[in-house]
């Protein structure tokens, strides 16, 4: 039997996007530290309230100095994961042992909290190289680059208007909303109405996207477990 669509998807594009950074002159080790962590397949299904997930997991993310990018519940029973996506601030990216202190430090609140019923996998990533928007910080941090979104419902008017997907470029973030230019206008949209947006691999993006600190770029993909820089346990809540 051949792995599910949604995993070889994900496969190919992996493969794809280490093929553009190290034709594009990075080091080996570098790529690797760019590209984002290979995850199980993602469904979408809502399992447990999101504000409450994020309640619970932003305090401790923040509390070892790291900045939470996002929270998603992913599947449903029984192969639900839990995807914890923070990074350093300083590298824009997060080590295998800051993943693991992050997965170490989210344990026992956790469990304490009891927030997803039944058993799920608890994962722990970092953003990748063409990173999910979803902070103001964002919008304003990759102001100039290629980005894909989508919408939840279509747009009524204006740029982009009938369109629940949509190619454009960062604009910023100003008033509260994410500022995207789209070939027929500016469009602005409260992040509350962005169902996904993530930046789109370009050659500008890896040269913007190179590490600040090379040191942890030793621990290249061969050092890693095969589900690529994460950390995955299985916890019973049941």
């Amino acid at each position: 039997m051949g792995l599910p669509r949604s995993v070889s998807a994900r496969i190919q594009h992996y493969l794809y996007m280490g093929n553009r950074l190290r034709s594009a002159g990075v080091p080996p080790a570098a790529a690797n530290s760019l590209l984002p962590v290979p995850v199980a397949p993602i469904g979408f299904e809502t399992l447990s309230d999101p504000a409450r997930l994020e309640a619970i997991i932003a305090p401790v993310v923040t509390g070892l100095g790291f900045a939470l990018v996002r929270v998603q519940l992913n599947g449903r029973a029984p192969a639900i994961t839990l995807q914890v996506m923070a990074e350093d601030a300083a590298t824009g990216q997060l080590t295998l042992d800051q993943c693991a202190a992050i997965s170490r430090a989210l344990d026992e609140p956790l469990e304490a909290a009891d927030p997803i019923e039944g058993e799920y996998a608890l994962e722990v990533s970092s953003p990748g190289i063409d990173r999910p928007l979803t902070r103001p910080a964002d919008w304003e941090r990759w102001v100039g680059h290629d980005v894909r979104l989508k919408v939840a419902a279509p747009l009524a008017a204006g740029p982009g208007a009938g369109r629940v997907a949509m190619k454009g470029v960062v604009a910023g973030f100003a008033g509260g909303a994410a500022l995207v230019d789209l070939p027929d206008g500016r469009l602005s949209l409260p992040l509350a109405e962005i169902a996904g947006a993530k930046l789109v691999l370009t050659n500008k993006l890896i040269a913007a996207s190179r590490p600040l600190d090379m040191a942890g770029a030793d621990e290249t993909l061969e050092d890693l477990p095969e589900d690529g820089e994460s950390l995955s346990l299985s916890t019973d809540n049941s």
